[in-house]
C-alpha cells in the first residue's frame, strides 16, 4: 500500500511541476519506534535537519518543515522539552548537499 501511495503521489507531484521521471520519494525509510524517547528525539532531529545542513539558522524558518507550526501550537514547555532531546545517537544515512542557489 505504501509503495503504491509513493508511486501515485510522485506521479502527481511531478505532473504539477512538469518534471516527469523525477525521483520524489528519495531515501525513504520506515522505522518502527517503540519508545517515547526515541520518537521525541527523532521529532527534534527532523525539525533541526535544515539547521544541521546550514539551510536556515533556526528550524522554524525552513518553509518545508513542521517546526514553525509545532512552535506555534505546542506549549512553550513542550517545545523546550522536545528541543532538548539529543539527536547525536540517531543514525540516519543522509547524503543531502545544499546547492549553491539555495
Amino acid at each position: 500500500m505504501l509503495s503504491l501511495l509513493h508511486v501515485k503521489t510522485a506521479e502527481w507531484v511531478n505532473k504539477l511541476d512538469a518534471a516527469p521521471g523525477r525521483q520524489v520519494w528519495f531515501n525513504f525509510r520506515e522505522t518502527k519506534l517503540t519508545h517515547q524517547r526515541s520518537y521525541l528525539a527523532r521529532l527534534n532531529y527532523v525539525h533541526q535537519n535544515a539547521v544541521k545542513h546550514g539551510l536556515v539558522p533556526v528550524a522554524c524558518q525552513y518553509p518545508w518543515c513542521s517546526a514553525a507550526w509545532f512552535e506555534r501550537t505546542a506549549s512553550a514547555a513542550m517545545v523546550k522539552s522536545i528541543y532538548r532531546f539529543k539527536t547525536d545517537r540517531i543514525s540516519v544515512a543522509d547524503e543531502f548537499e545544499v546547492t549553491a542557489d539555495w
